[in-house]
């Protein structure tokens, strides 16, 4: 057995396991760990517990120590210094003419590495652009291009029910979404109504696919003959919320 600690560093964001080092720690409690980033002020999600020790599949970093004040007050000042960033390296950007959509910057805890989001349609050569980045800001400097789904979670949004993503508030990771799931639930197959913000299929989309699917399996098939009291029909449609069906009498 082995000690972990789940840490998250973003709001939904994806949860990453350390060793605790024997600090006392709890739900929400801020800590500052080592990355690939570098330092980085995170909080935890899950506490302390015991695991087997075949269950982690790449060696724990240990929690560098507990948050103090001044490094959440830090941290704090580094986020309205990141807001003065993007600005920069905005005008750069144009200055530039890169086809290219500027959407976060970064700075870690010691401000060694600074990381800039951004989407593009297509590959972009930004390596003068690092070049000048780097000089102006006296800092380790990496641009990360970022697919449409991360797009919409990092900028965020209200979906078709009016309420905030989902990828936003709780889904901490993309599950795969077909077109086959919007046929089980008899749902219209206009891109239009069943695209999110991000302009791909909903992931709503993928929350009751099962549960349909194991409706649907106990009525009949569309096409299939059935019996009925008024004679032999075939089955038109059904509605496996309400278990029924719609079928069409020989006569």
């Amino acid at each position: 057995m082995t000690e972990i600690v789940g840490i998250r560093f973003k709001k939904a964001g994806k949860v990453y396991y350390f060793d605790p080092a024997g600090i006392d720690l709890k739900i929400d409690d801020h800590v500052v760990v080592e990355t690939a980033r570098g330092i980085e002020l995170g909080y935890v999600v899950i506490a302390p517990r015991q695991v087997v020790v075949n269950e982690i599949t790449t060696p724990l970093k240990a929690i560098v120590r507990k948050a103090e004040e001044d490094d959440i007050n830090r941290a704090q000042g580094i986020a309205m210094k990141e807001e003065e960033t993007l600005t920069e390296c905005d005008k750069l950007i144009k200055k530039l003419n890169l086809p290219m959509k500027l959407l976060s910057a970064e700075y870690n805890l010691d401000e060694s590495r600074l990381t800039f989001s951004f989407s593009a349609e297509e590959r972009v050569d930004f390596r003068e652009l690092v070049r000048k980045l780097t000089g102006h800001f006296k800092t380790r400097v990496e641009l990360r291009q970022i697919g449409p789904r991360d797009e919409a979670k990092l900028i965020g949004g209200l979906g078709k029910c009016g309420h905030p993503l989902c990828c936003e508030t709780f889904l901490t990771e993309f599950a795969p979404v077909s077109i086959k799931m919007a046929k089980e639930q008899n749902l219209s197959l206009n891109p239009m109504k069943i695209s999110g913000l991000c302009g791909r299929l909903l992931c709503c989309l993928g929350y009751e696919s099962e549960q349909y699917r194991a409706m649907k399996g106990k009525v009949p098939k569309e096409g299939q003959q059935v019996s009925t009291s008024m004679g032999m029909a075939k089955v038109i449609g059904s509605n496996p919320l309400k278990q029924t069906i719609s079928v069409e009498l020989e006569s």
